[in-house]
């Protein structure tokens, strides 16, 4: 990598801020690493290849259905697709314009997110419900299940619901509402991984389709993701995914997506081509998830201390600078200095470059995607 990095003139930088895009995502796992250097080796029949995903996705999430996406925003586009077209081949032509019917998405305010523009990419239109008093300040109010309920009109394509901790109104109440007037529930839980119980977690509590990343803690390809969910609206994300340039009479859908086989036409290509995914994404992904799904997560929690752990042991801090070693899920390092802002200015401008999140006064240290040898180096920068 070294060689590499030399030729095209690349530095690396030391990733303490956790497996964010900008900073280009995670650390694969080896075995997912192996299994994308294979992959570019063969060709297969796409749609063959995304029926074996389904099958592996199933086991892992408990959903009728899963594809491998491009990433997680992917995965909301499409998924977003799938509830404005169903199993129309007319309505997904038309994407992403929707001249009647259903194309709206609601969505309570306080879950509002840059990442929801897949939601119009796709042809949506956003509903924002509630106000966020309890964010802003003035109040303690966010939003009422009923007030989703009332938002709903003949125009709803469904509901999106960001999967965080302190989302509300709680995701068992959101999907009772949709379950009431028949729209299904779209959740973005891109970055709910660990823990793994959350592969099920949201399908269990009701939710239609699911998104979550491939790139983060999976140990997956940056450039993947995960939309799991109802059979029917996973087989419309997939068809208005993939090259569909074929004869419609030479079309037959694998039984994992047989329902396709029940449409009345065959459409164009799909609003989310765009978002199509390699073969050495889907086996590499593929691989990383049973990989994360066997894991036992106190080994991986381990694993993830003793990284931190090591930068405390290695740092001589100056005066004025403390360590704090959070446990958890993902476990974090806390550091506080008299200029943190300065700090984490003069670690971006370390050599090599050192990122790491400035969080309510303290930087924060993330294990997830940070190196073995960039260990070392962070306790040497914090040191001086």
């Amino acid at each position: 990598m070294s060689d590499l990095l030399v030729r095209f003139g690349i530095s690396p930088v030391v990733n303490g801020n956790g497996p964010v895009t900008r900073l280009s995502g995670g650390i694969m796992a080896p075995e997912a690493a192996a299994a994308m250097a294979a992959a570019s080796r063969v060709t297969v029949d796409m749609w063959e290849l995304q029926a074996a995903a389904c099958r592996v996705i199933a086991r892992a999430t408990g959903a009728e259905a899963g594809i491998v996406t491009s990433g997680a925003s992917a995965a909301i586009l499409l998924g977003a697709a799938a509830c404005l077209a169903g199993l129309d081949p007319g309505r997904m032509n038309r994407l992403p314009e929707v001249v009647d019917g259903k194309c709206e998405f609601i969505v309570v305010r306080s879950q509002r997110n840059m990442y929801d523009r897949a939601l119009a990419v796709a042809g949506g239109r956003i509903v924002e419900v509630g106000i966020a008093d309890r964010f802003s300040g003035p109040g303690v109010r966010d939003a009422d299940a009923w007030e989703i309920a009332d938002a709903i009109t003949p125009r709803t394509a469904g509901i999106f619901f960001l999967a965080q901790p302190q989302s509300l109104p709680a995701l068992p109440e959101v999907v009772a509402v949709a379950r009431a007037a028949g729209v299904p529930v779209l959740v973005d839980a891109a970055a709910q991984l660990p823990p793994a119980e959350n592969l099920r977690r949201f399908l269990a509590e009701g939710a239609d389709l699911v998104a979550f990343s491939g790139g983060k803690a999976i140990g997956g390809p940056q450039a993947s993701g995960i939309l799991a969910g109802r059979g029917d609206l996973v087989a419309s994300a997939l068809m208005q995914m993939l090259d569909l340039d074929v004869f419609p009479s030479a079309f037959r859908a694998p039984a994992e997506f047989g329902v396709l086989n029940q449409m009345r036409g065959f459409p164009h290509h799909g609003v989310g081509r765009s978002c199509k995914v390699g073969k050495e994404e889907i086996f590499s992904l593929l691989v990383a998830l049973e990989r994360f799904a066997g894991m036992d997560s106190s080994a991986r929690r381990a694993g993830w201390l003793v990284m931190l752990q090591g930068v405390v042991d290695a740092a001589r801090l100056p005066a004025g600078r403390e360590f704090l070693l959070v446990d958890g899920e993902v476990p974090l390092l806390l550091v506080t200095d008299p200029d943190p802002a300065g700090l984490q200015a003069r670690l971006a401008a370390y050599v090599p470059a050192i990122h790491v999140r400035l969080v309510d006064g303290r930087l924060v240290i993330s294990p997830v995607a940070l190196a073995a040898d960039g260990v070392a180096v962070l306790a040497a920068a914090l040191s001086e």
